[in-house]
């Protein structure tokens, strides 16, 4: 209990401490970090935990260390550590590096809460609160132009896909009686199959699945420790982890749609990544193209075999955006155009970056090649496997070849000689993520024991990788991509957009939508302020009305009912022979008054 905490806790108060504080905010950040990466290693090879917290009636909100949960919250220990690693040396000349780290904290927290999560409505809490954070990372840069713009694009198309998770998880609780993950698992039916493709939805947007793939590409605005994070084991892993947790309640048809899904994104973003002709957006797609493979997997029955790949990728994609920071910071910039040669002038990075570009081709001995191979051998297997293997060996081609032209504009071309600030950082960092991609396969057997999902090997799946992956370096290295595109270059480069893509199908409406609502909202701010006027200025009449009117001729009948008070009591003397007078006057008017009336009348 008290390590699920720690690996929570710590960098949430590390966040609040560098706020108020505003000085060693990388040394508190990399405490924090350090701290709940051995908490979270603590959850790995315990005996698992649980925090029960209190939440809605009969709801409570928990906190659960399985064997699964415990190795993705390590996971993510391992990555955001390294990482931070090396944004010490890159934000090292930021002015504003204390609201950075102080964010990046605060996403890490969420990350893990969500990872942790053993009940929806904690689940969904931690998934608000990684949008929200991830949009305020890719927006740090707000003054530089088009920052705001893609951050807001992130936001509104994550937050579009959204709706099918809150859906999903009416129907889940619906239906289980209980807002408890592994309880909702147990149904089935039509429930399960809506709730599993209203799930597809979300995860779809969290890890830029097609159509929802054009925001991760535009999110390179911000730094890239930001982008390291985002595509590796954070933001964009949501949606895989969701349906690898999920996945024990998805029907086959609910699975066969995942696959589907998952092996389209994989082609037409890795045909996207093939003609970018800038270095992170071509990682970005890459991004896209791999999270399909997971979803391969998953469609695919498979649910370990797209775990061990989103664990190979988180630590494959980190050191390839980390080294591509360096280079950005070396030539400032990110266009392969302007990055040529740069191999010569920081071999040792360049180094680092091929084996990570070879590891997510699937070159052995590197984790990528386990993990790749374990994805073809369950598609293999699949009942779907005529449609599914063809689409996972042409996504493999397509990774070796984008890579490979990657490393080839990187190496040709002369270096330049630059002094780089914080290089050291930097390049620690990325040395430890690196050798996380060469041992991290020897490790898979383990965890698949210690899961207890054991994976059967298949030769036949290894040779068909191997020989998809080289097949795919040697296109990349030796034919330009203009003409490995063909015809379809242009729509690559377009992102192969329809109807002018989610900018229009999307962005736009929901803008649109938002400034609709804002201007009626002001309307009717309007209008209420102009009946509180009208009755303000009637309260005012009514007061007049009140002490003018009615208050003096009350006041003034009091004052008449005093003075004939004051009258009739001046004629009370005491005097007996006054009385008896007053009575026979009274008397006789009466006496008058009443012979007239009889008259009269």
């Amino acid at each position: 209990m008290i390590l699920i905490s720690l690996v929570i806790l710590t960098p949430l108060l590390a966040a609040a401490a560098i706020l108020c504080l505003k000085k060693q905010a990388y040394k508190l950040a990399i405490a924090a970090v350090s701290m709940s990466l051995l908490a979270s290693l603590g959850l790995l090879f315990g005996s698992g935990a649980e925090l029960i917290l209190p939440g809605l009636p009969n709801m409570p909100l928990r906190l659960i260390a399985t064997p699964t949960t415990s190795l993705l919250s390590t996971m993510v220990a391992v990555v955001s550590t390294f990482v931070l690693i090396y944004a010490v040396g890159y934000m090292a000349q930021d002015k504003e590096k204390n609201r950075f780290f102080a964010t990046l904290l605060l996403f890490i927290s969420a990350m893990q809460t969500l990872v942790l999560a053993g009940d929806w409505i904690l689940l969904l809490s931690a998934w608000e609160l990684i949008g929200l954070s991830s949009y305020l990372l890719i927006g740090f840069w707000y003054q530089k132009p088009g920052v705001k713009a893609a951050a807001t694009r992130a936001f509104i198309v994550t937050r579009s896909a959204d709706v099918g998770l809150y859906i999903a998880v009416f129907i889940l609780i619906a239906n289980a009686g209980s807002s408890e993950i592994s309880v909702t698992l147990s149904i089935g039916g039509g429930p399960a199959i809506a709730a599993g493709l209203l799930l597809l939805i979300a995860a779809m947007g969290k890890s830029a699945q097609v159509p929802f793939h054009d925001w991760l590409q535009r999110a390179m605005a911000g730094p890239t420790p930001v982008s390291a994070l985002l595509h590796s084991a954070t933001l964009v892993a949501a949606g895989a982890i969701l349906l690898i947790r999920t996945a024990p309640m998805l029907p086959p048809e609910t699975l066969t749609v995942v696959g589907i899904v998952g092996g389209v994104t994989a082609i037409i973003t890795g045909l996207i990544a093939l003609g970018e002709t800038d270095l992170k957006r071509l990682l970005a797609a890459s991004t896209s193209s791999q999270y399909g493979l997971m979803l391969l997997a998953i469609g695919a029955g498979v649910p370990m075999a797209a775990l061990l790949h989103l664990i190979a990728h988180a630590a494959i994609k980190s050191s390839l955006f980390l080294g591509a920071g360096v280079f950005q910071h070396s030539r400032d910039s990110t266009k392969l155009k302007d990055l040529s040669g740069i191999a010569r002038e920081r071999p040792g990075i360049f180094i680092g970056f091929a084996i990570a570009a070879l590891a997510l081709a699937g070159i052995p001995p590197l984790s990528g090649f386990f993990s790749k191979d374990a994805i073809i051998a369950a598609t293999m297997a699949s009942a779907n496997a005529w449609l599914f293997v063809p689409l996972v060996l042409l996504a493999t081609v397509l990774t070796g070849a984008y890579m490979a032209r990657a490393l080839r504009l990187l190496w040709k071309g002369q270096g330049q000689q630059k002094t780089l600030r914080g290089l050291s950082w930097m390049g620690a960092a990325i040395a430890g993520l690196v050798t996380l991609v060469v041992i991290l396969g020897v490790a898979f057997s383990s965890i698949e024991a210690s899961l207890n999902a054991p994976l059967e090997s298949n030769f036949t799946a290894e040779i068909f990788g191997l020989s998809a992956a080289l097949t795919g370096l040697c296109l990349g290295w030796f034919i330009p991509a203009k003409a490995l595109l063909g015809p379809l270059r242009e729509k690559a480069s377009q992102g192969f957009s329809v109807a002018g893509g989610l900018d229009n199908l999307c962005v736009r409406p929901a803008l649109a939508i938002a400034q609709a609502c804002e201007k009626l909202e002001r309307r009717l701010l309007e209008a209420v302020l102009a009946v509180g006027k009208i009755s303000m200025k009637t309260g005012h009449i009514i007061r007049r009305s009140d002490d003018q009117g009615i208050d003096r001729f009350i006041f003034s009948l009091v004052r008449q009912t005093v003075q004939l008070g004051d009258r009739v009591r001046a004629l009370q003397s005491g005097f007996i022979h006054r009385e008896l007078a007053i009575a026979v006057i009274v008397t006789t008017g009466l006496i008058v008054i009443t012979i007239i009336g009889l008259l009269v009348f």
